[in-house]
């Protein structure tokens, strides 16, 4: 083929390329310059293989000797040509000392057609124009790429940590005069990502929280119209969950209060993590300890028992290497105060007083009845029939104008956010029998007095029956019926038959 008609070819099937984006290299002979632009810290892929129509020419497979060259043009480093990646005829492979670990060929036989060079991971002084030259049989090939590399740091350098200062710098190997540079947040909510544009290569974030962390995009224009783009993550070593956690529990009950990192500290390389937690109580700073714990990122305090004294802010410090982070967590606790102490008789008015410690502002009071059985398995929602016109279950304060038996059982006293259920504390009534008031003391009298009259007549109509029954009973001996005794006076000529009784008929 002649060099003219080699050109022209050239020329009819390579691809105009654009900034940031690598189209697939058919170089032959002659070749034009590519351009590839990586963020330090990525792989890159130089690409450099045959065209189509070669490949088909050179049947299924090159021939076994094929002798590669890949030698790098200038740099920050080195400006002199030199050698990075070179495979003779019998196989043999040579690499630059600098780029040894670094540098590879996609295809080691060489056989398919692909010579394309693997730089992994890229740095910043790799930029720069590489050349490959590719020799078998009678065929020489070339292929020339311009490496351009973006560089994105961050500064204080290691992983950004919670709520420090953060600065990020976008720049690029690129000669022009930059105009302009725009950041992205892809991990924002919403139908578009945050956008930041400004003059400078460098965004400030002075308070940075875990919501700044997810895919960064940088976008670099500049003078001669180029644009540059690179996407990073950006990792922010602090707490999971909400900014300020709250954690509600009823009073009497256990409670866990939550400290856990968003990685695992290992992850950054951070062998020397211990945590502990406080707490002003009385005045006082009530301290817990936590054992060093290195494989694991979670760090909770648990309490076995709360009340109204315990509630109040508490804070976990996380030592991470030679910093500190620490987070506020609020325990608010929930009790219930009921209006009689004690016993509660039936027919009473009752309030149930649900109370919270430390409220946000936002929450509201539900109050159920669960009943009497021992599951405890929740009704359905609806008003007592003794409250009926007597005010809502709904909000802190439950009115019971007259205690009844239905009453009885276990009364909850839930409290609700935006987020749904954040806390209950339950309340067992028990209802002793019917009150006696005392104020109508005439009703009692009279009450009294009739039952004593009651009493005098069925006393009365005792007597007369048992005297009727006495009167109606027959005689012992019915031979003597009839008969009465007579004293004959006494005389002292019948003193023989003293104490004689004569009897006569009457």
């Amino acid at each position: 083929m002649r060099p003219v008609s080699l050109v022209l070819f050239l020329t009819s099937t390579l691809l105009p390329f654009t900034a940031g984006h690598v189209l697939p290299g058919l170089l032959e002979g002659s070749s034009r310059e590519q351009k590839v632009w990586v963020r330090e810290g990525s792989p890159a892929v130089l690409p450099c293989h045959l065209s189509p129509r070669k490949t088909r020419e050179s049947s299924k497979q090159l021939p076994d000797r094929i002798s590669l060259l890949w030698r790098r043009h200038g740099g920050s480093v080195h400006q002199e040509p030199h050698v990075v990646l070179e495979v003779g005829d019998s196989g043999l492979q040579k690499t630059a000392l600098l780029m040894k670990p670094r540098v590879s060929l996609q295809d080691p036989a060489l056989r398919n057609g692909n010579f394309s060079l693997r730089i992994q991971p890229v740095r910043s002084e790799d930029a720069g124009l590489y050349e490959a030259r590719v020799k078998y049989t009678t065929e020489v090939h070339s292929c020339r790429v311009q490496l351009g590399v973006i560089t994105v740091t961050l500064s204080p350098p290691g992983p950004v940590i919670e709520n420090e200062l953060l600065l990020m710098t976008c720049n690029s190997s690129h000669q022009a005069s930059l105009v302009e540079t725009c950041w992205f947040h892809n991990k924002h909510p919403g139908p578009t990502p945050r956008t930041f544009c400004s003059l400078s290569s460098t965004l400030s974030i002075l308070h940075p929280a875990m919501r700044d962390a997810g895919s960064w995009r940088c976008q670099l224009r500049y003078s001669d119209n180029e644009i540059i783009s690179a996407t990073f993550n950006l990792q922010i070593l602090g707490f999971d969950g909400p900014p300020n956690p709250v954690v509600y529990a009823a009073a009497g009950s256990e409670a866990d209060l939550p400290c856990s990192l968003s990685y695992l500290p290992s992850a950054f390389g951070m062998r020397v993590v211990a945590a502990h937690w406080s707490h002003p109580a009385g005045g006082h700073l009530q301290d817990w300890g936590v054992s060093q714990n290195r494989s694991s990122r979670s760090f909770p305090l648990h309490l076995p028992v709360v009340g109204p004294g315990d509630a109040g802010q508490y804070r976990c410090a996380v030592s991470v290497g030679h910093r500190t982070i620490s987070r506020a967590v609020t325990l608010a606790v929930l009790t219930v105060t009921p209006s009689i102490q004690g016993l509660v008789s039936e027919g009473n008015h009752l309030l149930l007083i649900c109370s919270l410690t430390h409220s946000q502002g936002h929450e509201r009071f539900q109050w159920t009845h669960l009943g009497s059985a021992p599951t405890k398995s929740k009704l359905a929602v609806a008003s007592p029939r003794n409250l009926e016109g007597h005010g809502s279950w709904m909000g802190p304060i439950l009115e019971i104008p007259q205690v009844s038996q239905k009453d009885t059982g276990t009364w909850e006293c839930s409290v609700h956010g935006p987020e749904g259920k954040l806390g209950a504390v339950e309340y067992d009534l028990q209802i002793t029998g019917a009150q006696v008031s005392s104020a109508p003391s005439i009703l009692s009298g009279e009450v009294t007095f009739g039952l004593t009259l009651t009493l005098f007549f069925l006393l009365a109509i005792c007597v007369v029956a048992l005297a009727l029954q006495k009167r109606a009973r027959p005689p012992a001996f019915p031979a003597l019926e009839g008969m009465c005794a007579v004293t004959v006076p006494w005389k002292p000529t019948e003193e023989s038959q003293k104490g004689k009784i004569q009897q006569t008929e009457c």
